[in-house]
């Protein structure tokens, strides 16, 4: 099942572009062509790579991209005129777009998306394309290092209660799944997206019930192969009530796994493993969560924690430690004509690009970004995803997005796989770099008038 999630349709829009549509439409330049990239400036410091995530939507976004009647009228008491209105009524998108897949680990400067259409048309998706790439980029980017630092125990959503905001929860699912998480707790993430879906209990059940054991039997009776919570009142106390249980139900007795949510996390799972084991309750596996994050995780793993799945809610649905991406989306060409920033800290490159990415023995050991048409080593990266406005073929389906992120995620150095910093070779190619000095050069030329003009005003 499909869903579109920005509600505000095409207001999704901050209202500077509004008026730089204005500014393009009362110039006379609205339909002249223009390409936009998107990329991330630098990596967050705790980040090795980012995964690419949120094109699905975004294409599904696009598409449907147009003004109705009532938001014309809001336009209109915002005081934009009658003729402008009327243009912004038949502003559809019939342009091309070019991104990196779903899954695909990508680096700094690199492009993610490049967008090629009437400046008008390219303009108008700048908040939509940063709120769509970057919220999902970010989030299942956290969600690879907790996948990771699990080594191989399934990791399951549990952060919907701490996300900001509803969106965010039901993107962020969809991105952790993608990343390789195995489950949700959110419902309408799994309704929405086909995720599997998987939930335990709350300490509110137990305490509303008459005692711990009277909670566990009833539980136990209505849900089959559920997971028990055993922390509300003494961890090793619940287990116990927990084995107790299992003599007393025998051969009724169908539970799965035990939660364990607070307190010391290996200590408690190793006396929680020997108690279930002696009790000839092996197959019992044992959950934990409780303010887990991927550092938490790995130190867990690396002590060989009998731990079989983890549930990570706030640091993975807010992406604790690095919350926001330094993303930017950015004219690169004008009617043919390359186009960069050169603000101290906020350079971009100029001119439509690809990425190639190159391989020794299976292993990706650099990435090249080049300009649009040129050929290099290594395999393309960037792909026709929307060409006149229409979606080239339909989208891969979230299985599919999620082996390729696995794949992908694969092939990268060990070291960029790790949690701890590590750095991976991005370059430029010649011709880039040619291009890059040319444009540069034709901006300083076009602003030696200017400059003349204010050296002579200050000697007047």
């Amino acid at each position: 099942m499909m869903r579109n999630v920005t509600r505000a349709g095409a207001l999704f829009i901050d209202l500077y572009e509004i008026a730089m549509l204005r500014g393009y439409f009362e110039l006379g330049m609205a339909e002249r062509p223009a390409t936009f990239s998107l990329f991330v400036r630098r990596l967050p410091p705790s980040r090795n790579f980012l995964l690419a995530c949120g094109l699905a939507d975004l294409l599904r976004d696009i598409a449907a991209f147009r003004y109705d009647d009532a938001q014309l009228r809001y336009l209109a008491s915002l005081g934009f005129p009658h003729d402008f209105l009327n243009f912004l009524a038949r502003l559809r998108f019939t342009g091309d777009i070019r991104a990196m897949p779903e899954g695909a680990p990508v680096f700094a400067e690199e492009p993610i998306v490049e967008v090629t259409a009437p400046i008008a048309q390219a303009q108008a998706l700048e908040t939509l394309i940063i709120n769509r790439i970057g919220l999902q980029t970010m989030l299942a980017s956290k969600a690879a290092r907790v996948v990771a630092a699990a080594r191989g125990r399934a990791v399951v959503d549990f952060g919907a209660r701490r996300a900001q905001g509803f969106d965010a929860a039901l993107d962020g699912a969809r991105a952790f799944y993608i990343a390789g998480v195995a489950a949700t707790s959110l419902l309408a993430a799994g309704r929405a997206h086909d995720i599997p879906v998987a939930g335990t209990m709350a300490h509110s059940f137990i305490e509303a019930c008459a005692s711990q054991s009277e909670a566990f039997r009833a539980y136990a009776r209505l849900f089959p192969r559920t997971t028990l919570l055993v922390d509300t009142y003494d961890t090793i106390g619940g287990v116990r009530d927990v084995i107790a249980l299992a003599s007393e139900m025998g051969a009724d007795f169908d539970i799965g796994a035990i939660r364990l949510d607070s307190g010391d996390l290996d200590a408690l799972s190793r006396q929680a493993r020997r108690l279930l084991d002696d009790a000839g309750l092996a197959h019992i596996r044992i959950v934990a969560s409780g303010g887990l994050d991927e550092a938490r995780i790995e130190r867990l793993a690396a002590a060989n924690a009998p731990i079989d799945m983890f549930g990570v809610g706030t640091d993975m649905s807010v992406s604790g430690d690095a919350p926001a991406l330094d993303i930017a989306y950015k004219l690169v060409e004008f009617e043919g004509r390359g186009c960069m920033k050169l603000s101290p800290g906020k350079r971009s490159l100029p001119g439509r690009k690809q990425v190639f990415r190159g391989f020794h023995d299976g292993v990706a050991a650099f990435d090249v970004i080049a300009r649009e048409g040129e050929s290099s080593s290594g395999v393309a990266l960037l792909r026709e995803a929307m060409r006149a406005g229409e979606a080239l073929e339909p989208s891969p389906s979230l299985e599919q997005i999620r082996t390729h992120a696995r794949e992908a995620i694969a092939t990268l150095p060990a070291g960029c796989r790790a949690l701890s910093p590590s750095s991976y070779p991005v370059t430029i190619s010649g011709a880039l770099a040619r291009y890059e000095r040319e444009v540069m050069s034709k901006i300083a030329a076009s602003s030696q008038p200017i400059a003349a003009m204010r050296v002579a005003a200050s000697c007047r």
